[in-house]
């Protein structure tokens, strides 16, 4: 759908992501109603907030960061359950990682976007998703059909849940080759919180270097 389509109608949208300046980035992007259709009733950055605000505005499409202080997207959906027949759920991570996409999935969302979406892409995604289609960004739509075509449960992987969410984002990223800067870029924190972050992770797994780290995580195909 382009822009112009999406003009004609109109989605009533809420940002939840705990990174204000990345809200007000993809608020800038598609929040221009006349143009994109997408009218932004309200933001959260938080669990708590999401949902209240989710509550009070009742919008057609929630854009829910996986990843958020007090429990994460998994949580908003749980204590948002009782709207899901009339509210729709599309989250937006930069996590691919599949725990992160099923998890979601299995909450209630109606797909998955990574952060690397283009500005028209999400607008497209976010009526899809009104309509009730299922969307998701390429490479994530075979980890939802491993998911649900096997009875199997997922393994507790022990040495990943040492790692709290914000260190297992910057392990992924570091494994993928990505220079400090460029992970404090795309994760809107400094290069000095992704060292310290960097320093937790190796301490946590008993590793001595990004070379180690690399092997781990391609090891559990977090990469």
């Amino acid at each position: 759908m382009t822009a112009g389509a999406a003009a004609e109608r109109r989605a009533r949208v809420v940002l939840v992501d705990d990174h204000r300046m990345f809200r007000a980035g993809v608020r800038a992007e598609i929040g221009r109603t006349e143009e994109t259709g997408v009218e932004v009733v309200g933001e959260a950055g938080d669990v708590d907030q999401a949902v209240t605000v989710i509550k009070a505005t009742r919008p057609d499409v929630v854009l829910l960061d996986v990843h958020l202080p007090g429990g994460g997207g998994v949580e908003v959906l749980r204590r948002s359950a009782g709207l899901l027949s009339s509210v729709r759920f599309l989250a937006l991570s930069v996590s691919d990682a599949a725990e992160d996409v099923i998890g979601v999935i299995r909450g209630g969302a109606r797909g998955y976007v990574t952060k690397n979406i283009t500005g028209t892409d999400l607008v497209d995604a976010i009526f899809r998703v009104s309509d009730g289609d299922a969307v998701f960004s390429p490479r994530l739509a075979g980890f939802v059909l491993d998911a649900f075509a096997s009875s199997d449960t997922t393994p507790v992987d022990e040495d990943l849940d040492r790692l709290t969410q914000r260190e297992r984002e910057v392990l992924r990223l570091i494994a993928r080759g990505y220079a400090y800067k460029e992970v404090g870029k795309e994760l809107f924190i400094s290069v000095k919180t992704v060292e310290s972050h960097v320093s937790a992770v190796l301490r946590k797994l008993q590793l001595s270097n990004r070379h180690e780290l690399t092997r781990w995580a391609t090891a559990r195909r977090l990469v």
